[in-house]
């Protein structure tokens, strides 16, 4: 069967953000095209954080990426109901690279392209610094009482007083 729909490999790293957080970051993405909507960027699995999402009993059918599975997204209280989706068992082949990959609605999360320049400009060498970046910031109080891991014990004293 020949599909309406075109998949394609983003070619360039993308990130997703959820509630302050980074949740996603790929440059192994894929792009969906459909007539009449806006593209998709679908992100592999392992590089989304799925610790925080939990699976729903909402389904829907595509004629040609088949049965999609739900996902409930929740940090710091921030929920994004049904707010994530995969395509496990694409029925089209040519739509197979979809499967083991997620999407966002783009109403709850913020995906865009990673500006690569900027990232080197600011001294980030590669995949290693952004991993050490990365983890720093798992750790990092949003502001508003709330990280993404346990706080790190800390490292200086309060001055006596």
């Amino acid at each position: 069967m020949t599909s309406p729909i075109r998949v394609e490999r983003a070619g360039r790293r993308w990130r997703a953000l959820f509630a302050g957080h980074l949740i996603a970051d790929s440059d192994d993405a894929v792009i969906v095209h459909e007539q009449g909507l806006n593209p998709v960027v679908y992100f592999p699995r392992e590089s989304v954080s799925m610790e925080y999402m939990s699976r729903t009993d909402k389904t829907s059918r595509c004629p040609y990426k088949g049965d999609a599975t739900y996902y409930t997204l929740l940090m710091d209280g921030n929920l994004a109901e049904n707010g994530v989706w995969s395509y496990e068992s694409p029925i089209d082949e040519e739509l197979g690279m979809l499967a083991g990959h997620v999407a966002f609605d783009p109403r709850l999360v913020d995906v865009y392209e990673a500006d690569e320049k900027v990232a080197r400009a600011e001294g980030d060498a590669g995949p290693e610094d952004r991993a050490r970046v990365d983890e720093v910031v798992k750790h990092t109080d949003t502001g508003a009482g709330y990280s993404q891991r346990e706080h790190w014990a800390p490292n200086v004293r309060n001055p006596e007083s």
